[in-house]
């Protein structure tokens, strides 16, 4: 594997590599209901990792990259930000906090209709990747609880064991998903066309566009329309909630910190 893939990428001990097939699922709103770096910012916050200022200036940002739309401007001004916040902090920290928050918060909102088919392809042999913006070391902490082949996430640069508020290469977001599992699947001896992408977001269409059967999991409506528009399969676990409320808008890549907002200020008027 070339060192930057080994870098993005988190493997659990339960790797297979059989017929040069994968399924790739991205994980807010897609593998689980809500957004998983939400539950360990709140954690972090919890553990005195940073102040309140430090998170609502975060949340302000994010509130804006909601409100105006999403855009390369704002989407590295978040980025910024959020590495800004990590400086100075333990890489082990972070891995630890992402243990707690899946047994605590994450499991219990795994969608079971998603899980069922990563357990399928798993059980046909075919290698299983969750592809996530969230910090690689946290998806690897997932792909581990749900035994899964392992995880491509956001790489932060590490030194001495501590985040140095830097990035390795870029944050695993729209394009930069596509780029990841065609690196990947070079490195692992895998044929696109004969893989699976799931994701709800339409900022995902370059990580469905990269295999040969996308299908759409609780989709936003332009992802749903494109789906339509493209015969590609749809499959909603949501029990007829709408994706267009507020709670799971903050649940996307681009409403993380909105959440992160709210649940701070109820955490401060306890």
């Amino acid at each position: 594997m070339p060192d930057a893939i080994l870098d993005r990428a988190e493997t659990s001990s339960t790797t297979v590599q059989h017929l040069g097939e994968a399924a790739f699922f991205d994980v807010d709103n897609t593998m689980m209901e809500g957004a998983s770096l939400f539950h360990v910012a709140r954690k972090m916050y919890q553990k005195r990792a940073f102040t309140l200022h430090d998170a609502a200036g975060f949340a302000w940002k994010q509130a804006k990259f909601i409100l105006r739309g999403e855009n390369m401007s704002d989407v590295h001004s978040i980025q910024d930000s959020a590495q800004k916040l990590a400086a100075g902090i333990s890489a082990e920290f972070i891995r630890e906090i992402g243990g707690e928050v899946y047994d605590e918060m994450i499991a219990s909102k795994i969608w079971p209709g998603t899980k069922a088919l990563a357990d399928e392809h798993l059980s046909t042999g075919r290698q299983v990747w969750l592809v996530t913006a969230t910090p690689v070391e946290v998806a690897g902490v997932m792909a581990e609880r749900l035994n899964l082949t392992g995880a491509l996430g956001t790489v932060a640069e590490i030194e001495d064991g501590h985040y140095t508020g830097r990035l390795v290469g870029e944050i695993l977001h729209g394009a930069a998903k596509g780029r990841a599992v065609k690196e990947l699947a070079l490195a692992q001896g895998l044929d696109l066309k004969r893989c699976w992408a799931y994701s709800d977001s339409f900022n995902d269409i370059p990580l469905l566009m990269a295999v040969g059967h996308p299908v759409a999991i609780n989709p936003d409506g332009q992802l749903r329309r494109h789906a339509r528009d493209n015969n590609w399969p749809i499959y909603d676990f949501r029990s007829g909630r709408r994706a267009a409320t507020w709670g799971l808008r903050a649940a996307t890549g681009a409403g993380v910190v909105y959440g992160l907002w709210r649940g701070v200020s109820m955490m401060r008027r306890r």
